[in-house]
């Protein structure tokens, strides 16, 4: 049983930084593709970034694209998300989920797959 723990979210201004975590544990065989989600209130669920097992297929949503970095770090089994150049629209929580199916053009998870908490991140001055 996979199991995901997100953390690092925070309140932060305009054009500042975060980094997120997603540390997983248990069985991770054949679901090693993780992707970040994120949901504001009222607003549908979106995918924002996706990583294979190998770092060598990755997904950001436009609207990211330059400002988000998803990285993974095999001897501790975590996932980050390096947030940089952060918009009020950016604010929302942020869940990691596996597995997904992860191209260049498209992260899709499964609907029965693993999430995590989620972990809040706020944009505002």
């Amino acid at each position: 049983q996979v199991q995901l723990v997100e953390s690092g979210g925070d309140l932060v201004q305009p054009g500042g930084s975060l980094k997120l975590s997603c540390a997983a544990s248990g069985f991770t065989k054949d679901s090693d593709a993780i992707g970040w989600f994120r949901q504001a209130p009222g607003k549908a669920r979106q995918a924002v970034a996706c990583v294979n097992s190998n770092e060598n297929d990755t997904y950001y949503v436009d609207s990211v694209k330059g400002r988000f970095t998803v990285s993974r770090d095999t001897a501790t089994n975590t996932v980050y998300l390096q947030m940089d150049s952060l918009k009020p629209e950016d604010t929302a929580v942020y869940y990691c989920s596996t597995p997904v199916t992860t191209l260049r053009v498209m992260c899709v998870p499964t609907p029965s797959g693993t999430w995590g908490q989620g972990t809040q991140v706020t944009v505002s001055s």
